[in-house]
């Protein structure tokens, strides 16, 4: 067992609070550099998508898991990032590598158009008002044909920059990688800010975040900012990766599927972000491939997808509320003490509070 004795305050905001923590992640990002090189081209743009929604994960976690604020209506700041990338490169000829941060910069004045009146809202309420945003984006998509070309959808091209062409598979992966770590470094880098301590003091108790002088209207509005900023900036991503989009692909199953993302995952954990982006994003083909072993009157449903996702979902919260990553640290918990590991170190305690009403 690593025991680590803290002599300053500044330890508590490290990276990595073990040197070894940094050779398993160079050792991850090589394995993941080396990727495309092995696998195949489904499989290459399997992991494409499996990045991209990484990145929504990381933004919705920044919002739900660390500052409690639950949104139902991340498909609409995804859409407005990817219909922005298409409606600037293929209608304005505008580069891609200007159409990427626009994409995530209007996302972002959108989630504060979103966040200021949503300041007094919180828990179902709040969900059903980003529900109804989410609605009304998909519709303006279908009715504002002359700049979204309504059902017919967009078709878009992949960048190049310069002599470099991302219009593989395998050379787009790398585009999304980068971005990828860059988004991660940077959230794992607002968490450690007064602002990230912050959020996390806002999900805690608003109430006792107040009055430690926490502003609650700037802090949820820079939420909500952040959180729309890096699901625009992977709507356009995804745009550019599937090359063609429309109203389909940003419904309202989109936003459950990105919450049951970090539910999975893990709320309030970057690395909860990545195990739930990849585990949810693989289930689809793990259903499909068990089809064949199941009896037919099963295997043909049309919703088994749909069914799987709330099975998963109901079982997470029931048996592993703190999710896939959750899990992980339990099993490293229990190596790091044996064989002195008591049973019920992680047993939930059920806890009253007294509503906090203004």
């Amino acid at each position: 067992m690593r025991i680590i004795k803290r002599e300053s305050y500044l330890q508590d905001i490290q990276l990595f609070k073990f040197k070894s923590t940094i050779f398993w992640y160079m050792l991850i990002i090589a394995m993941f550099l080396l990727a495309p090189l092995i696998l195949s081209s489904y499989w290459v743009s399997l992991m494409n998508l499996i990045g991209i929604y990484v990145i929504v994960a990381l933004g919705l976690n920044l919002l739900t898991g660390y500052t409690g604020q639950v949104s139902l209506g991340h498909a609409a700041f995804f859409a407005i990032g990817a219909y922005t990338s298409a409606i600037l490169t293929g209608k304005l000829g505008i580069a891609f590598w200007i159409a990427l941060p626009a994409a995530g910069l209007l996302a972002a004045v959108t989630g504060i158009i979103i966040g200021l009146p949503a300041l007094r809202l919180k828990g179902l309420y709040l969900a059903i008002a980003t529900m109804g945003f989410a609605f009304i984006v998909e519709e303006i998509i279908v009715q504002w044909e002359g700049l979204t070309n309504g059902v017919n959808g967009l078709n878009l091209v992949r960048p190049t920059l310069g002599p470099f062409n991302f219009t593989t598979d395998e050379s787009y992966y790398y585009l999304i990688f980068a971005t990828v770590l860059l988004l991660i470094i940077l959230l794992k880098n607002i968490l450690r800010t007064p602002t990230g301590r912050a959020f996390v003091a806002i999900r805690s108790s608003e109430v006792a975040a107040e009055s430690m002088g926490v502003n609650l209207a700037v802090y949820k509005t820079a939420a909500f900012a952040i959180s729309a900023l890096f699901t625009g900036i992977a709507g356009s991503l995804f745009a550019h990766h599937m090359l063609f989009i429309g109203p389909e692909n940003f419904d309202f199953l989109v936003s459950i599927s990105f919450l049951v993302m970090i539910l999975v995952g893990g709320l309030g954990s970057v690395h909860g972000s990545v195990f739930g982006a990849i585990f949810i994003t693989t289930l689809p083909e793990l259903i499909s491939l068990s089809k064949g072993y199941l009896p037919a009157i099963i295997g043909e449903q049309a919703g088994l997808r749909a069914a799987v996702y709330g099975l998963i979902l109901v079982l997470f919260i029931r048996f592993e509320p703190l999710g896939i990553y959750g899990r992980w640290c339990k099993i490293k918990f229990y190596f790091e003490h044996f064989p002195i590991y008591k049973k019920d170190t992680f047993r939930r305690v059920r806890k009253f509070y007294r509503t906090e009403r203004h």
